[in-house]
């Protein structure tokens, strides 16, 4: 079965950085678009960003310039490079298979929570 499984979040002070895996098994992860959503305390899902198949890369306009996605088809691992973070970044952040920004995500593993705080 489809299996994602998210590491890497933490505390960490405003201008630091982060950098979240997703382990994913349980299906052809080459051949699929993968993305990361956060939900924000108190707030519904948002898309942060995706990757396509072919390593093609989209950004929600608040990350851009900060946030870096990224795969390594051989390890079956997604990432999310976060750096210069801002207290507006707390949040849980989701790996995804598929996006929402297009409206193909179907699976969504348990979520890391990130949290940026002095």
């Amino acid at each position: 079965q489809v299996q994602l499984v998210e590491s890497g979040g933490g505390l960490v002070q405003p201008g630091g950085s982060l950098r979240l895996s997703c382990a994913a098994s349980g299906f052809t992860f080459t051949t699929y678009r993968m993305s990361w959503v956060r939900q924000a305390p108190g707030k519904g899902l948002e898309w942060v960003s995706d990757i396509s198949s072919g390593g093609i890369t989209n950004y929600l306009d608040s990350v851009k310039g900060r946030f870096t996605i990224s795969r390594d088809n051989a390890k079956n691992t997604l990432y999310l490079q976060m750096n210069s973070l801002k207290p507006e970044d707390t949040a849980v952040y989701y790996c995804a298979r598929g996006s929402r920004r297009i409206g193909s995500e179907d699976y969504r593993g348990q979520g890391t929570q990130v949290t940026v705080s002095s």
